[in-house]
């Protein structure tokens, strides 16, 4: 018997038994209200969060919000102000020149602001970071308190093995302790909260 034979035989004669994972609360907070909170951390995080009363408001706000944009992408068919074609786009390398993407959250974040969207949300995977400013729409009645029960919430089948969870716009300190907006996704994100 080799020295390796030896050390896993000891090994397995000695595990330990098995004992049942303990419960993990879901540390809910019901003393704060969700929507504020998500606002503020947003805000915190250098993003931007909107109440708006219906998706009928999303046009006339992007346009107030980003008058000089050109390239404008959307995957939401009631965004009017797109016009760039995203389902005739087979090419990622086309997207490069897209100013502004609006896309839909299927649930937020209320304590760090997280945006989950799914890859059943976007018509190509590379939107969130490629382009310069982003806009989330997201159903103000879809917050959850904390990632506990976000990670509760995913679906990785619908993402199809992909999904992102996006908090402010993209930024890294990393590089000479120089803040640096937009190192690897959009420049700036604004969040559109719902009422459905």
């Amino acid at each position: 018997m080799t020295s390796k034979e030896y050390i896993l035989q000891r090994v397995k004669q000695n595990k330990p038994e098995q004992t049942l994972l303990p419960d993990v609360p879901d540390f809910e907070r019901l003393d704060v209200d969700w929507v504020e909170h998500f606002k503020e951390t947003l805000v915190f995080v250098g993003g931007q969060a909107i109440e708006l009363e219906s998706d009928v408001e999303v046009n006339l706000r992007i346009q107030e919000l980003f008058p000089d944009m050109k390239v404008i992408a959307s995957d939401i068919p009631s965004v009017e102000v797109a016009n760039f074609d995203l389902n005739g786009t087979t090419d990622p390398h086309l997207l490069k020149d897209i100013d502004l993407i609006v896309i839909r959250g299927e649930f937020g974040v209320a304590e760090n602001a997280a945006v989950w969207v799914p890859a059943s949300s976007l018509s190509h995977r590379v939107l969130p970071f490629i382009t310069q400013h982003a806009v989330i729409v997201l159903d103000k009645s879809q917050l959850v308190w904390n990632m506990h029960q976000a990670y509760k919430r995913l679906d990785i089948d619908k993402a199809n093995g992909f999904g992102v969870f996006i908090s402010g716009p993209s930024k890294t300190a990393d590089i000479e302790q120089s803040l640096v907006i937009g190192a690897h996704g959009s420049r700036s994100l604004v969040v559109f909260l719902v009422n459905k």
